[in-house]
Parts: structure tokens; C-alpha cells; sequence
């Protein structure tokens, strides 16, 4: 089969097309027959050597794959063979097949093409756990975004305002702080030119919001702090920032407020597994009548994986770049 992979630490030009073998399905996994795969931040820093993939993950990068499943344990998971899906992987996505633990396959929404499919698992399991589950985002609360345009960002965007939540979003300029809004956020807040602690306080009246989904850390942290309501909850999904921030533990004490975050890629199959069943039960109907939408800013043939890493490091789409496979 056709691959892309990592040939050394580097910059986007490391990505090669090579040859491989087609990897079996070994049990409770399937194997699809990858028709489009996204592309992630995660990627871009395997590719760089800072982010090795779990041991017996594939050590091609792709954290997301649609396509058809051809061979392995279909019935498991409620599939048959020929099934067209789309499913949340450890590796191995940029390839025209791809291995994945049934558990964390989801049918194809309806009306969705497979390379908007594509680019749903990786976004939507890590928005689902982070700001539902360990955010605990609830009716009535509101939300403050960092990378509102991102594929994160825009699908946090979309969830928040679908259950009814005020989303505040911060993003790189002021044309892609108008596209955040037209997803639903309340202000899109430009992070170069505009202070997002006088803008959310002020937008919310001094309150602050409830929860901040937050994927740079560093000095945003203290920053957050700055944002929060009394109980409030800060969740990191990415240190871009930074590993390190100061921190006000005496506000932390005195407003009750929590830091916390989590990384999806290294946890267990069982645990994706109820994220799966969570969003078939709570998102997948929302994506099938429309009321919110993956965002695919761009596509690039599998083999021009190099092009799409560019793109992503320099940071100017808005949604999910996808790779296609073409054959």
C-alpha cells in the first residue's frame, strides 16, 4: 500500500511516500480501507520527534481516518464488512489502509461525505472529553476558546452553542475572528491586536466565563485565571505555549476555581470507547440534520502530505486540512 512516512525528525519536507505492507487487523480491530484522513497538531509534532506515537502504534502519522471496513472483528462493534466509517487511531492513518479498534469506529454521519468524515474523530473525541466530561460544561454556562479557527476551536464552537452555551472564541486575526463568530461564537476576540481578558470580562459584565478549553498553557494560564467565574474550570488539550506558567493558587483557593486537562492518544481502547458511544448517542444526530458541521478548509492528495504540514504550521486555516486518498 501507499504510505507517508516520518524518514526523520524534521520540518514537512520529512514526509515520504513509501511502501508498505498492509497491516493486519489483530482482535476487536478492523481494517478500513482509508478513503480520507486528517490532519492534526499531534502529527506535525511526531513528525518533529516530540511526540512518539504509544507503544504498538502503527509509527506512521494520522490520528483520523475515514473509510470502508474490508477485513477484521465488523460484528463487535454493531458493523459489517463493506460498512463505511469513520474512526479515531493511535497511527498509521496517512496510508491507504489503516487499522482500528472497532470500539472506536462511528458510521458516517448522514449526509457527510467520507472526507468531511474524516475529519470528525480526533476533534470531536477530544472537544467531547474535555469540555463535557472533564469541563463539565453545563446548561446556562459559558465557554471561552483559544483557537477558535482551528478544528478544535470551531467544533468546541458548534457543540457549546448547539446545547445552548455562550461561546466566546480568541483567534490570529481579525478575518478569522469573524469566521468564529459566524460559527456561533457570541465575539470573536483577535489574540494579536485585542487584550481577551478585557474582552471576555467585559462581554460577560466582569462574571467571566465557566469553563476555557485552552491548547496553549504557558502564560495564557494566569491569563485564564484572569477570565474565570467563581468555580470555574480551565482544561488543557495542548501546551504551544509552553509547560510552564505562574499561577495564583490563592485566587485558585479563594474562587474554588480548576486547572486540569488531559491527552486522548495514549488512553485506553475501552476508554475511547465510551467516548464513541457518547457521541453517537449525543452528537452524531446533531451532524445529521445539519445543526453542526466538520469545517474543511482544505484537501491534499495522500502523497502530498508535505503541503498539508505546511499549512497547518502556518496557521492561517480555518477547520480541518484532509488528506485524500486517490486511487
Amino acid at each position: 500500500m501507499l504510505a507517508v512516512e516520518i524518514s526523520r525528525p524534521g520540518g514537512p519536507e520529512v514526509l515520504v511516500p513509501v511502501q508498505r505492507s498492509t497491516p493486519e487487523p489483530r482482535d476487536g480491530e478492523v481494517l478500513i480501507k482509508v478513503s480520507a484522513a486528517g490532519v492534526n497538531r499531534p502529527d506535525t509534532f511526531q513528525r518533529k520527534g516530540s511526540y512518539p506515537p504509544p507503544r504498538g502504534a502503527s509509527d506512521l502519522p494520522g490520528l483520523e481516518i475515514a473509510g470502508e471496513i474490508v477485513a477484521g472483528d465488523a460484528a463487535v462493534g454493531g458493523f459489517a464488512i463493506g460498512d463505511k466509517v469513520c474512526a479515531l487511531v493511535a497511527g498509521g492513518g496517512y496510508a491507504e489502509y489503516c487499522t482500528a479498534p472497532v470500539q472506536q469506529c462511528l458510521p458516517i454521519p448522514a449526509g457527510l461525505s467520507e472526507v468531511e468524515a474524516a475529519g470528525l474523530p480526533e476533534t470531536y473525541f477530544t472537544v467531547w472529553t474535555n469540555v463535557f466530561d472533564r469541563g463539565r460544561l453545563s446548561a446556562g454556562e459559558s465557554l471561552l476558546v483559544h483557537g477558535g479557527a482551528s478544528g478544535i476551536g470551531t467544533t468546541a464552537i458548534q457543540l457549546a452553542c448547539a446545547f445552548g452555551n455562550k461561546v466566546y472564541a480568541t483567534a490570529g486575526s481579525d478575518d478569522r475572528a469573524r469566521a468564529v463568530e459566524k460559527l456561533g461564537a457570541s465575539r470573536g476576540i483577535n489574540y494579536r491586536s485585542e487584550d481577551f481578558v478585557k474582552e471576555v470580562l467585559d462581554a460577560t459584565g466582569g462574571a467571566g466565563v465557566n469553563v476555557i478549553l485552552d491548547m496553549v498553557a504557558g502564560d495564557y494560564i494566569a491569563r485564564d485565571i484572569q477570565c474565570l467565574a467563581d468555580e470555574g474550570r480551565i482544561v488543557l488539550v495542548a501546551t504551544l505555549g509552553g509547560n510552564h506558567g505562574n499561577v495564583d493558587f490563592g485566587q485558585v483557593m479563594r474562587r474554588r476555581l480548576t486547572i486540569t486537562g488531559s491527552t486522548l492518544r495514549p488512553r485506553p481502547v475501552a476508554f475511547k470507547g465510551e467516548i464513541a458511544r457518547s457521541l453517537r448517542a449525543h452528537v452524531w444526530p446533531l451532524l445529521a440534520n445539519g445543526t453542526v458541521k466538520p469545517i474543511v478548509h482544505a484537501t491534499f492528495p495522500l502523497a502530498q502530505a508535505s503541503q498539508a504540514h505546511a499549512m497547518m504550521e502556518a496557521g492561517e486555516q480555518i477547520g480541518k486540512i484532509i488528506l485524500t486518498v486517490e486511487r
